[in-house]
């Protein structure tokens, strides 16, 4: 079984546009759990526009599934995902002005970044995923970095799904087989939903975990948060 680990940030974009705690984060968090999602993802990021650093604190003790915390790792993030000690971390390599995550690391060109702050965090006993794009020597060094985990960037899969499902889903395939042959695990996501998400999952080999948020909460808005996640994880059977 493929996990879903849904991404509430768009929760707390919601509810940080009013103010106040409508809607609260930490429950829609749980409840989330308790409608069937195997993980919960937050992306704080230094504007907490969205989640906030104290939403992950706040999360934290609370949630009774895997937490993945994503996020560009400066200094501060580092020290919130340390102190939270989440099941996994997602780094991603986005700008703090980044709408949303929009390319995947080149691992060779900040190798030795990396390494060091995968190292702190495995230290830590935090499994460490990198956010790639499907170029093969990409995902390979990753493995060199001491990463546990690749997740592959799926927006192009996304964009070419309705075109022709074979080819937009080839690269990710490939992508896939090079993660195994380097022992790395297998997530995804970015614009997976609910037309495209099946396919996905049942062509791409040794997929371990899909992170969804924008459409997933954006359904939920017409057909309510539990029926969302039990289609969303239907798809994944």
């Amino acid at each position: 079984m493929i996990k879903l680990s849904v991404n509430i940030n768009k929760i707390a974009t919601l509810r940080n546009a009013r103010g106040g705690n409508i809607p609260d984060v930490i429950k829609a968090a749980i409840d989330c759990e308790r409608f069937g999602a195997q993980g919960i993802t937050v992306h704080p990021r230094p504007d907490e526009r969205h989640i906030r650093y104290q939403d992950v604190r706040n999360l934290k003790p609370l949630l009774t599934t895997e937490f993945n915390i994503e996020g560009y790792p400066s200094r501060d993030f580092i020290n919130l995902v340390l102190e939270a000690k989440p099941a996994q971390v997602t780094l991603v390599p986005d700008p703090p002005e980044a709408i949303t995550s929009n390319a995947g690391w080149d691992t060779i060109k900040n190798e030795r970044f990396l390494t060091e702050v995968v190292a702190e965090f495995k230290r830590n006993g935090i499994r460490t995923s990198l956010f790639v794009e499907t170029e093969a020597r990409m995902i390979e060094n990753a493995k060199k970095t001491g990463a546990d985990r690749v997740e592959l960037y799926t927006e192009q899969y996304a964009t070419d799904f309705a075109k022709d499902p074979d080819s937009a889903v080839r690269p990710f395939v490939e992508a896939a087989r090079v993660a195994a042959v380097n022992s790395l695990g297998l997530n995804a996501g970015h614009d997976l939903n609910l037309d495209n998400l099946r396919y996905f999952a049942h062509s791409v080999p040794g997929l371990l975990e899909v992170s969804i948020g924008h459409a997933l909460i954006a359904d939920a808005l017409y057909l309510g948060l539990e029926n969302t996640i039990q289609l969303y994880l239907r798809q994944l059977r």
